[in-house]
């Protein structure tokens, strides 16, 4: 069992056990061990134009050349109904590991993504050309879900790689829950990959913090269900959407 999921494991006790919360768990690492499991990488339609990007993502299948049984299918449905968002993963060479990342590319068209493809006739570039410069709205599909992000590491990379999925969930308009929701923090620092899992054992500070970041997830879903958390500067217009 890997330490991330050993922390999941800890975060969705809290989340059920204090909360209530329904939880679903989204395990990205079934990439690497399922036979046929795949989410297929994004074809950066957007940087032709974004009305040429569709919510949820078309590009996929492909049948002629047997790109089927693309995963992202039923993860976009998963995002939609969540109220509250908590990632939990580990540094891979100062980065998010490929398979998050794979999912982070095709999470591109819930920020601007255009939700009606016959505006543009499927994929035809010059008419999704011609309706982004008639002034596209760039709606955020997402916006308004809580999260909370859990980074771990043994050497480096932690605070970065947790400052950067912060940012990303923001940027798409999420809300975070809190100072206690963003952790980036190093399992048996520096240490023998071999006893990292008795350093995490040891950890009690690390796993109440963990719990903590669901506490206050919970918090945050919590006042969004009753309409009391508000965002500041929500109503404001970005003069430059992107």
């Amino acid at each position: 069992m890997s330490k991330t999921y050993r922390l999941v494991t800890i975060a969705r006790e809290v989340l059920v056990r204090e909360s209530g919360i329904e939880v679903e768990i989204l395990d990205l690492s079934r990439l690497a061990s399922e036979f046929g499991r795949i989410i297929y990488p994004c074809k950066a339609c957007v940087s032709t134009s974004m009305a040429l990007c569709n919510w949820p993502c078309s590009c996929y299948p492909n049948h002629a050349i047997g790109q089927v049984n693309d995963w992202m299918s039923e993860i976009y449905p998963m995002w939609v109904r969540a109220h509250g968002i908590m990632i939990v993963c580990p540094v891979n060479w100062y980065q998010a590991p490929s398979s998050l990342k794979l999912m982070i590319d095709r999470l591109v068209c819930a920020d601007g993504g255009n939700p009606d493809p016959t505006s543009t006739r499927g994929k035809d570039p010059e008419r999704a050309k011609m309706l982004e410069l008639q002034g596209w709205p760039y709606p955020r599909h997402l916006t308004g879900r809580v999260f909370s992000v859990v980074v771990h590491a043994d050497a480096e990379g932690a605070e970065v790689l947790a400052g950067h999925l912060s940012g990303w969930l923001t940027s798409m308009g999420l809300i975070a829950a809190g100072p206690h929701s963003q952790l980036g923090r190093y399992v048996g620092y520096m240490g023998p990959y071999a006893t990292s899992h008795e350093e995490l054992d040891r950890d009690a500070a690390l796993q109440e913090e963990v719990k903590n970041a669901a506490r206050a997830l919970a918090e945050a879903v919590a006042l969004l269900r009753r309409g009391e958390l508000k965002q500041p500067g929500a109503n404001l217009r970005d003069p430059r959407p992107k």
